[in-house]
């Protein structure tokens, strides 16, 4: 038996064998042209576990037939960079693969910067995690940044068939018969990680006895016991997290019904319930607003339920309140107006508070100017006077520009009309 995994031995040995990542690798694509061309520069590949970063460097350095080594940025310390560097200056060059680059502390990185910036090292550099808000810029600006993605269906298919029928690295030399409905499942249920599903794939061949013609009979359910349903990714720090929040709040603004509840469900697998809640609550005062101001409390209601009952029942409240946000009527006035309003302070727009409009509750006030010829709104029948409430630099300013799309706010904008048109 081999001591290597599956995915281990199958890695690609040249940038022709890399499965998926074409943006990348694929004719005429950027790390696809630099190979060609003997132009290679440090990049950082980031994107979800089991997906190629360490594929495409190893491809890399077996296209280039440059010194290849691999290090990781905890485990490994400056001293194992020091043979590295040694190794560079003996060769003249030597790619290196440092995963989780972004836990890179400053003395490994001040050591490695010189020998990125004369080129004797190629630097690789893997992880999950954004490098836009996790690497440190002095990295960051010497590298190349490249995202890797979950591979496709058709690329998973590829792999694995490539996998059972090589037979000097793979499992060529087993007499397999992989059901199509197995087949799916290893190429659908791991999300795209290519490393879970050979991997899988391998232990379902090992651990199935052949029958007596010495085939090795996998069926849907042996391929469901050796991948089990992977664990959702939903990192609470890295990018997936953001992204799934992202693309919620923005299912809701847009009122699809089906993409906010599909979201949801990706949040309710991983449990993260906090995250939820805090989104959801944004969501009802920042898109729907005063198009439907009884959204805000409801979604609260909610909120405050599922965190009393908990998973799996909380489920239940939340979809009720994520179809009312997706189906009630929008608006962003009252936060707009808001912003243009701190915008406007911020920049120093602001002015004195009108004389009329100080406080005059102490002694000498009056003879000051304070509270003089204020006129009390409640004096008069309806119920609003005419006066300037705005200091004078900023007066006649209009932030408030009400939308019309739920009969709340089509009524604060009929009133805030007469109003402004002293009616």
């Amino acid at each position: 038996m081999n001591a290597q995994p599956l995915a281990f031995r199958m890695r690609p040995r040249t940038i022709d064998e890399v499965v998926g990542q074409q943006h990348l690798v694929g004719e005429g694509k950027i790390i696809s042209r630099m190979v060609k061309a003997k132009q290679l520069s440090s990049m950082i590949l980031y994107g979800p576990p089991g997906i190629g970063k360490t594929s495409i460097a190893s491809a890399i350095a077996g296209s280039t037939n440059y010194a290849f080594r691999s290090l990781n940025a905890v485990t490994n310390n400056k001293k194992d960079m020091e043979i590295v560097a040694a190794e560079a200056k003996m060769s003249g060059k030597v790619i290196l693969l440092l995963d989780e680059v972004h836990r890179l502390d400053k003395g490994k990185q001040d050591f490695l910067l010189p020998y990125l910036e004369n080129g004797m090292i190629i630097l690789i550099g893997a992880t999950t995690s954004n490098p836009y808000h996790a690497i440190n810029p002095a990295i960051r600006s010497r590298c190349q940044i490249f995202e890797l993605f979950p591979l496709e269906e058709p690329d998973m298919f590829k792999a694995i068939e490539r996998a059972l029928h090589d037979g000097e690295r793979g499992l060529g030399k087993y007499e397999i018969n992989l059901d199509q409905s197995a087949l799916h499942h290893f190429a659908s249920a791991s999300g795209g990680d290519v490393r879970s599903s050979l991997n899988a794939l391998e232990l379902a061949v090992l651990s199935t006895e052949p029958n007596k013609d010495e085939v090795i009979h996998i069926t849907v359910e042996v391929a469901e016991e050796c991948l089990q349903k992977k664990a959702f990714s939903h990192d609470k720090d890295g990018d997936a997290h953001y992204d799934v929040l992202s693309a919620f709040q923005k299912s809701i603004r847009g009122s699809d019904v089906n993409a906010a509840l599909h979201y949801l469900g990706r949040m309710i697998e991983a449990g993260d319930l906090p995250s939820i809640s805090r989104r959801l609550l944004v969501t009802a005062y920042e898109d729907i607003g005063l198009a439907n101001p009884q959204a805000g409390p409801r979604a609260l209601a909610a909120v405050q339920t599922a965190e009393k009952i908990g998973f799996p029942e909380a489920r239940i409240p939340l979809a009720n309140a994520v179809i009312e946000l997706c189906l009630s009527p929008k608006s962003n006035s009252a936060y707009k107006a808001m912003d243009e309003a701190l915008s406007d302070i911020r920049s120093g727009k602001s002015g004195e508070v009108p004389l009329h409009l100080k406080d005059s509750h102490y002694k000498g006030a009056k003879s000051l100017g304070r509270g003089i010829d204020y006129k009390y709104p409640h004096n008069y029948e309806s119920g609003w006077v005419k006066q300037q409430y705005l200091p004078d630099k900023i007066k006649g300013k209009e932030y408030y520009k009400p939308k019309k799309t739920g009969k709340f706010e089509q009524a604060l904008a009929a009133v805030y009309e007469k109003i402004q048109n002293n009616e």
